[in-house]
C-alpha cells in the first residue's frame, strides 16, 4: 500500500514553472489536484520535492488548499529528498510513490530507490483506480492523517526548541495516552494498523476486520486493548493495539502493533508498562510477547528491551529449503522485581 505521494511541482502539479512565473505563479493542475484531493480522503498523505526555493512550497499549498506533510525545496538530487521526506515522516520508501513530469528526474529516482513507485503525471491520473491507492477500509483516523501530519510537523518544531528532557516535553504537550478493551467498533481500525504498521507490529501479518470483530467481542476469551493518544495539537484517535492470551501464570501479547506517529511519544513504552503491571496485578509471573524477526521491527525490539524484556527463545527459519521467518520470544519475569512505572500522562482500563 502506497502511504504518501511525493510531487515534484513544475509542469506537474503546478501547470507551470515556478521560478519562469515569478509575476503571477502558475495555479495547480486541476487533474492532478482532483487525484491528490481523491487520495486524501483515503488516509494517503503528500509531500513536496522541487527544485525550487521554499517560497514555491508555500504557493503549492496555497494554490491546492492543501496541508502538505513534508517539503523538500534545493537544487540537489531528487532522490536525496524523496529519502529525507521518507525518513522524517517514518516511512519506509517502499510505502512511497513519486510523480514527476521528467523523464531524466524519474529514472534517477528509481535508479537510486528501486523500491519506489516512480510515476508521471500521466499514469497519476489513473492511479487512484489502482490496488495499490485502494485502501480495503478508510477510517475517521485515515481520513484526518493530513492534518496529523500538519500537526505533528508543528509538534516537531516546538521540540527541537524546548530546552527540558523528552519526559517534560510530554507533560508539555499535555500526552494523553489511553489504553483501553477494543470493542467491535474498533475493529475496522485495528484491521487498518495490522495492514499499515511495519517498525512497531510483532508479527507482520494482517488480521482482517472480521477476525478483530470477533476478537474484540471476546467470543474466543482473548482480551483484544486499543490505545489512542491526544496531546495539545489534536487527537490521533487510536494509535495502537494489542491481543493478548491470559492465563493464571502468564500473560502473552499474541500481537503487538503501533503506528508510526506514536515514535518518540512514549505510547510503546506505556503500552508495555501496563501490560506488566496488570499482568502482575493479577498474579501472573510472567509477561511474554512472541516477535517475528524483521529488518522493519528492529525498533519494536529495542522497545521491548527497554520495558525488561530478553529473547529467551530463538527459532530459525522453517519449511522446505529452510525458508521462512525467525521469530523470538520475548520475555520477562514479574514477580520479585521491580516493574516498569506507567507514566502519568497515561491510564489503563477504568482510569483517567
Amino acid at each position: 500500500m502506497i502511504k504518501c505521494v511525493i510531487w515534484d511541482l513544475d509542469n506537474t502539479l503546478l501547470t507551470g514553472v515556478y521560478l519562469e512565473s515569478p509575476g503571477q505563479p502558475p495555479p495547480a493542475d486541476p487533474a492532478m489536484l482532483a487525484v491528490l484531493d481523491t487520495l486524501s480522503r483515503r488516509g494517503i498523505i503528500h509531500a513536496i520535492a522541487t527544485r525550487n526555493p521554499p517560497e514555491a512550497a508555500e504557493h503549492a499549498a496555497a494554490a491546492a488548499g492543501h496541508q502538505f506533510a513534508a517539503a523538500e525545496c534545493g537544487w540537489g538530487r531528487k532522490s536525496d529528498a524523496i529519502a529525507q521526506i521518507a525518513a522524517d515522516l517514518a516511512l519506509g520508501t517502499d510505502a512511497v510513490a513519486f510523480v514527476d513530469d521528467e523523464a531524466y528526474e524519474r529514472a534517477e529516482v528509481a535508479f537510486a530507490l528501486p523500491e519506489l513507485l516512480v510515476l508521471s503525471p500521466e499514469d497519476m491520473a489513473d492511479a487512484p483506480g489502482w490496488p495499490e491507492f485502494g485502501p480495503a477500509v478508510v477510517t475517521a483516523e485515515a481520513r484526518q492523517r493530513g492534518a496529523m501530519y500538519a500537526q505533528r510537523r508543528v509538534r516537531q518544531q516546538e521540540e527541537a526548541a524546548f530546552g527540558g528532557s523528552r519526559e517534560e516535553f510530554l507533560r508539555y504537550c499535555q500526552t494523553r495516552v489511553v489504553i483501553r478493551p477494543a470493542g467491535p467498533p474498533d475493529a475496522a481500525r485495528l484491521h487498518e494498523l495490522s495492514v499499515r504498521t511495519h517498525q512497531f507490529n510483532s508479527t507482520g501479518e494482517q488480521v482482517s476486520e472480521a477476525e478483530f470483530g470477533a476478537l474484540a467481542s471476546g467470543q474466543d476469551g482473548r482480551r483484544v486493548l486499543a490505545v489512542t493518544l491526544a496531546d495539545r495539537f489534536g487527537d490521533d484517535g487510536i494509535v495502537g493495539g494489542c491481543v493478548l492470551d491470559t492465563t493464571a501464570s502468564q500473560w502473552t501479547a499474541s500481537l503487538l502493533m503501533m503506528s508510526c506517529r506514536a515514535i518518540g511519544r512514549g505510547v510503546i513504552d506505556a503500552l508495555l508498562a501496563w501490560l506488566a503491571l496488570a499482568a502482575a496485578g493479577e498474579g501472573a509471573q510472567r509477561l511474554t510477547v512472541p516477535c517475528r524477526l524483521s529488518e522493519r521491527n528492529v525498533p519494536l525490539r529495542l522497545a521491548l528491551a527497554g520495558a525488561g524484556l530478553r529473547a529467551a527463545e530463538v527459532s530459525a527459519p522453517g519449511g522446505q529449503g529452510g525458508q521462512g521467518s525467525t521469530s523470538a520470544l520475548f520475555s520477562r519475569q514479574l514477580a520479585g522485581l521491580p516493574l516498569p512505572p506507567l507514566p502519568g500522562w497515561a491510564a489503563g482500563p477504568g482510569e483517567r
